[in-house]
């Protein structure tokens, strides 16, 4: 299945890693540079820009040797919005669910 990311933007469901809320996941330094990182690489890309991107999806992108490759599109559709369309269980940072007795960080 594929995923609606916003703007006629689709991912297939298996390939995503994370859904991020960008107020929330933006406010630490790791992932600042994580971010900067993937920029100066060109992996990032928005569904709308000039946008104020309100998520980000981490994502799989096709392999072309032995190492994975990823790429991050940043939504202006919240990242709750996002799962709640998913038909697999993905985690995102604002989670309160328990999967394998870990409990996720609760919403703020």
């Amino acid at each position: 299945m594929f995923l609606h990311i916003g703007n006629h933007i689709f991912i297939r469901e298996k390939k995503i890693i994370g859904i991020f809320d960008t107020d929330n996941a933006t406010v630490s330094g790791t992932t600042r540079k994580f971010l900067a990182e993937q920029e100066r690489k060109g992996l990032i890309n928005a569904a709308k820009k000039k946008v104020i991107p309100k998520s980000f999806i981490l994502y799989e992108t096709e392999n072309t040797g032995k190492e994975k490759n990823y790429k991050i599109y940043f939504s202006q559709i919240s990242s709750s919005a996002l799962v709640g369309r998913s038909e697999q269980e993905i985690i995102y940072v604002n989670s309160v669910k328990k999967k394998n007795g870990m409990q996720k960080d609760r919403e703020t």
